[in-house]
C-alpha cells in the first residue's frame, strides 16, 4: 500500500484493520514502519498541504480535512505555516475563475468572496485577495 502513496498512521491502521488483519499486529507493524521512517505523519501532512494548495484549496479547508483524518493539530498548523503564500494563492484562484478584472459592484464581490470561502480561504485572505471590505459571516 505504501508503494503507491503516503498514508497517515491512523489511515493505514484503519485500512489494514478493515481488511481483516488483527489490530494488535497492525499496531506493531505501524510502529515498525514509523521507526523505519516509512510511515511519517509529519511528511504526510506536508505533502497533503502541498497537493491541496496546488489544487487551489485554502488553509481552512485543508485543515478541516486533515483534522477529520485524526491528525495532530500541531502538525497541521506547522504544515500550513510552511505552506504557500495563502493570499497570493487566493488571488490566483480568484483570477483563474473570474478573470483579471476585479468586480465592480457589491454583488460581484460577494459572489467571488463566497467562492473563495468555499475553497477554504479565511476572511482576511479573501479581503486581501479582493482588495475590499467585503462582510463575511465566518472570519476564521
Amino acid at each position: 500500500m505504501l508503494a503507491r502513496r503516503d498514508f497517515s498512521s491512523g489511515e493505514l491502521r484503519t485500512r489494514l484493520t478493515d481488511r481483516g488483519f488483527d489490530p494488535q499486529t497492525v499496531g506493531a507493524v505501524a510502529q515498525a514502519l514509523e521507526r523505519d521512517r516509512l510511515l511519517n505523519d509529519a511528511r504526510y501532512v506536508e505533502q497533503f498541504v502541498s497537493y491541496h494548495a496546488g489544487r487551489g484549496q485554502g488553509p481552512a479547508r485543508i485543515a478541516r480535512e486533515l483534522k477529520s483524518l485524526g491528525l495532530d493539530p500541531e502538525l497541521i498548523e506547522r504544515a500550513l505555516d510552511k505552506g504557500p503564500d495563502w493570499i497570493g494563492l487566493a488571488r490566483q484562484v480568484r483570477q483563474k475563475r473570474f478573470g483579471r478584472n476585479m468586480p465592480a459592484d457589491y454583488a460581484g464581490k460577494a459572489k467571488q468572496a463566497r467562492f473563495l470561502q468555499y475553497r477554504g480561504f479565511t476572511g482576511a485572505q479573501i479581503r486581501q485577495a479582493l482588495g475590499t471590505d467585503i462582510d463575511l459571516d465566518d472570519d476564521a
